[in-house]
């Protein structure tokens, strides 16, 4: 199946793209800058939203995975930036698929369990209402913008992602060096739930997304077993062989701007793989 993808310079891209490739799938990429030709990259510009429409003809399958990292700082400008590479982004994108004359297959478009604001320890399916908060409505309009494909008659995949493990990157690569000097510890409390996923799982995940056809709308990329962040934290500490029982301070948490400390580590968020299970 020849697949287009976005964000393949990124973690969970750059392995999508190896092992989609490794099971047989001719993969593309659409990128920002710099397109190799002869692998056949596709140039686009998210901001304006300038893509190279023709060279998407034939594609069967597009995953949408670039945007803005959520780590850093939530000023103003980061939360702007934010919302312009996921929403606008995806309606640029989701608008070129759906003017195709043969348009692709699926839409397999990134979102996150941060759809569901803060919900305690109650049990999240993909039936659950959407939340309060930016990433609350970060996460709605980002989906909204990709039913721009489901419309045209894409079947159209969001994967609702949860907290994403790898030593590459992402978070865990962040956690990584206080744990091995033996200060780390939960966050707050301790008590919120932490939805997360090995980045093994997500390829596995995008892969079977893209081959089965039953496979539509919201699905939340998270293991079947989420824990608290304590739970997290003396998992961590063990793997390690290093103490983890410092905590974080709720309020040091809710001091970063932007609200970031409450709905990046504060939140809890129970989300459990309903679809992915049955």
């Amino acid at each position: 199946m020849r697949v287009f993808i976005t964000g393949s310079s990124g973690l969970v891209g750059s392995a999508a793209v190896n092992t989609l490739t490794a099971n047989g799938h001719y993969v593309l990429r659409i990128v920002r800058k710099d397109p190799d030709r002869r692998r056949g990259d596709v140039l686009w510009d998210p901001v304006s939203g300038r893509i190279e429409r023709p060279a998407l003809e034939g594609a069967e399958a597009v995953v949408h995975l670039a945007g803005e990292s959520i780590l850093g700082l939530w000023t103003k400008s980061k939360k702007e930036k934010l919302y312009r590479s996921r929403v606008p982004a995806t309606e640029y994108l989701a608008q070129a698929l759906a003017a195709l004359h043969n348009r692709p297959k699926v839409f397999i478009c990134a979102s996150a369990v941060g759809y569901y604001g803060d919900c305690g320890d109650r049990r999240i399916t993909e039936n659950t209402p959407p939340g309060d908060g930016f990433l609350a409505q970060l996460s709605r309009d980002w989906e909204e913008a990709a039913a721009i494909a489901a419309r045209a008659g894409i079947r159209v995949v969001n994967l609702r992602f949860g907290i994403v493990l790898s030593r590459k990157g992402g978070a865990l690569a962040e956690m990584l060096p206080p744990f091995r000097f033996g200060l780390g510890g939960p966050l707050g409390n301790g008590r919120q739930y932490m939805s997360w996923v090995s980045l093994a799982d997500v390829v596995r995940i995008i892969r079977f997304c893209i081959e089965t056809e039953r496979m539509e709308g919201p699905v939340n990329v998270t293991a079947p077993h989420p824990v608290t962040s304590r739970e997290f934290a003396s998992a961590l500490g063990s793997a390690l062989r290093r103490p983890s029982f410092i905590p974080v301070p709720a309020f040091a948490l809710k001091m970063l701007p932007g609200g970031m400390g409450q709905e990046v580590f504060l939140n809890s968020v129970r989300a459990e793989p309903d679809k992915l299970r049955r």
